[in-house]
């Protein structure tokens, strides 16, 4: 699994934006689909909720990728 730290500016940065803003996913429908298929991880959990809130020291795994945000 491949690890990237994606550094954000404001108090939080929402689970689709992420996964988008990452390149994780190329669009915001797949990072749609991903989540509400139960493919994604939130600090260990599935998590289908597109707006979930990640704050700093938060984590999403993914297709292979662990994105952690600082």
């Amino acid at each position: 699994m491949r690890e990237e730290t994606i550094r954000i500016t404001t108090e939080y940065i929402k689970l689709q934006d992420l996964l988008k803003f990452s390149g994780a996913a190329e669009t915001g429908g797949e990072a749609k689909e991903a989540i509400q298929a139960g493919e994604v991880r939130v600090n260990g959990e599935v998590c289908t909720m597109r707006g979930k809130k990640l704050r700093p020291g938060d984590r999403a795994d993914w297709n292979g990728t662990r994105l952690v945000v600082a």
